[in-house]
């Protein structure tokens, strides 16, 4: 059985790079200056609508893929021999790099801040220092990039869970699933908007954003969806789709993008309190956008390489197989070429692209170097 789509592996390592992109953005931004692992002295806030835009659609595509590949890894399997291959993969990985590269960040943190290091102990991200600012990264480490990794071995869990119990029986198209995304992820969002509970959720094995939990989830079971309709063994193409999915996502993103900036220069100034129509209208119509412009981006990307990125070369190839593991690491990599570029005389966006460029290069370079070592071993 055919279990590898290359165009869905090729779109899979994109994404890794928009990844790396978008983190090496937070160098040259003031908005986590007391928890990114280095802050450079030269800002341009215009990198900022970038990140803005690439934190849309990234993780709401990378679940889709995961959730397309997991009926491979449901099937013929036992619930003891798909929970040992999935903790193998996912878990395992996420415990040694929660206790080796968040020491790491921390200590990247504190040396490029000229502070000094700190008691052992409280490198890992079970330490909190009681009475301190929280806010700060040194007094609780939290596990930033990783938290991908337990919440997707949540709901392949979860996945695993409902098709055992034939929940996932049901027939749907995905049409009317596309439609059931959108409209139990605005639900899902506004409800825990209304409760006061947006943000990050931080406990010392899951972190995820509240409002996007269930849109995550939703998206991975499109993905798992797409593959049991094999809906992309044929090779026809949709331009009326293609077309329309343009069209909303310009429209989508450009009303995401007043309505959210609208609602940051709130955050920052509380007296401001400005809403084009009301707080409660204002914020419905940014999760609109913000679902349309997830849903619109993956179908665009997805028709883009499905029909122009199909083909597997010998480097694509070697950096598919270098991409989970390039997520894994880059942060740290991140953080030593952004701390040895600081002193450089460039303006910030230049930085910003050598240290995107330098990171996903040192990074698979890493990654190819160990897979080497290994096979020789």
């Amino acid at each position: 059985m055919k279990t590898r789509i290359h165009f869905l592996d090729n779109l899979r390592t994109f994404l890794i790079f928009l990844v790396v992109v978008l983190h090496s953005g937070l160098v040259y931004e003031s908005v986590l200056t007391n928890n990114w692992i280095v802050i450079d002295p030269m800002q341009n806030s215009s990198i900022g609508l970038i990140r803005m835009y690439l934190d849309l659609f990234i993780m709401f595509i990378m679940f889709f893929i995961s959730g397309y590949f997991i009926p491979f890894s449901v099937e013929n399997r036992s619930t003891l021999r798909f929970l040992k291959s999935k903790f193998k993969r996912i878990m395992l990985p996420w415990i040694i790099a929660v206790f080796t590269l968040i020491p790491a960040y921390k200590a990247v943190f504190l040396y490029s801040r000229g502070l000094p290091q700190e008691e052992w102990f409280s490198y890992f991200h079970l330490f909190q220092r009681s009475g301190s600012d929280l806010s700060f990264f040194a007094n609780s480490p939290i596990q930033g990039w990783l938290w991908f990794l337990p919440v997707l071995f949540l709901f392949q869990m979860l996945y695993y869970a409902l098709k055992r119990s034939k929940l996932l029986s049901i027939k749907v198209s995905v049409k009317k699933a596309v439609v059931l995304v959108f409209a139990i992820g605005l639900l899902y969002s506004m409800a825990i908007s209304s409760m006061g509970q947006t943000g990050w959720f931080n406990s010392p094995i899951l972190h995820f954003q509240k409002e996007r939990l269930l849109v995550y989830f939703m998206a991975f079971l499109l993905g798992s969806l797409c593959n049991k309709l094999k809906v992309f063994e044929s090779d026809r193409k949709n331009k009326k789709y293609y077309i329309i999915s343009n069209i909303i996502l310009t429209v989508s993103i450009s009303i995401y993008t007043v309505v959210a900036l609208n609602l940051f220069f709130n955050m920052i100034d509380p007296s401001r309190n400005y809403f084009f129509i009301s707080g409660m209208v204002d914020r419905i119509i940014y999760y609109i956008s913000v679902i349309l412009s997830m849903l619109s981006f993956l179908y665009v990307l997805i028709h883009v390489f499905r029909f122009n990125f199909k083909m597997a070369n010998k480097l694509m190839i070697q950096l598919n197989k270098n991409s989970y593991q390039v997520y894994i690491i880059h942060m740290i990599v991140v953080g030593v070429i952004a701390l040895l570029m600081i002193n450089l005389a460039l303006p910030a966006f230049v930085k910003f692209i050598l240290l995107s460029t330098l990171t996903f290069a040192f990074s698979n370079g890493i990654v190819y170097v160990y897979r080497l070592l290994v096979k020789k071993s």
